[in-house]
């Protein structure tokens, strides 16, 4: 007896209605949703840490500035908008990272003999502020840590089946009729699996991963 698709299981008690709008991350977050704004948190923050360390900022000082541009994001989030090709929110943080860091920069000028001593204060004069600026060149192994980050805020949607014929298949990338020999079920389960957790990831944490 054929077994049956374990990605229609839990889509059987909305047979004939009308599917659900589900407003994104981004835009929960802009709405001030606390559970929301969490998640962006915890999503972006060790991509946040990679930038500050990339421009030379000491490991001590890279939590404090971390904090600093994700205040400043929660203030101006409200104005975040997409009116341009290639606007991103993604973009949108590197850019306010680049001004806490310049900040940062500026602010240490300043005091040249507060935290660090001389010597710090000898390594920072000799430090461009052209220097802060961040290209969108992120290393593979950040993006990869972003993704799977995303994928940890959807996973709690879907049955431990579901979820894991859809992580062997895409982020392992077993063959296809491998993992569906291992749950005994269609290649077509296992790709109807996979497309509902992209579709998911895509519609709800779309514009906060662009």
């Amino acid at each position: 007896m054929p077994q049956p698709d374990p990605s229609n299981l839990s889509d059987t008690s909305n047979a004939g209605k009308q599917p659900e709008t589900r407003l994104t991350l981004l835009a929960l977050a802009q709405q001030r949703n606390p559970d929301a704004w969490a998640s962006l948190v915890k999503l972006y923050s060790p991509l946040v840490e990679y930038w500050c360390r990339r421009s030379g900022v000491r490991q001590e000082e890279t939590e404090d500035l971390t904090q600093e541009v994700f205040i400043a994001a929660s203030n101006g989030l409200i104005r975040f908008r997409r009116d341009r090709p290639g606007d991103s929110f993604r973009g949108w943080l590197r850019g306010i990272t680049r001004l806490v860091l310049l900040a940062n920069y500026r602010r240490q000028k300043r005091e040249p003999h507060g935290q660090g001593g001389t010597d710090a204060w000898n390594v920072i004069q000799n430090i461009a502020e052209p220097e802060v600026a961040l290209t969108d060149d992120d290393a593979p192994e950040q993006k990869n840590g972003l993704y799977r980050r995303a994928l940890e805020i959807v996973r709690g949607q879907f049955e431990e089946r579901t979820w894991q014929m859809f992580w062997l298949s895409t982020v392992d990338e077993q063959p296809v009729a491998e993992v569906a020999a291992k749950f005994s079920v269609t290649t077509a389960a296992v790709r109807k699996a996979r497309s509902r957790v992209l579709h998911r990831l895509k519609q709800e944490l779309g514009d906060a991963m662009d």
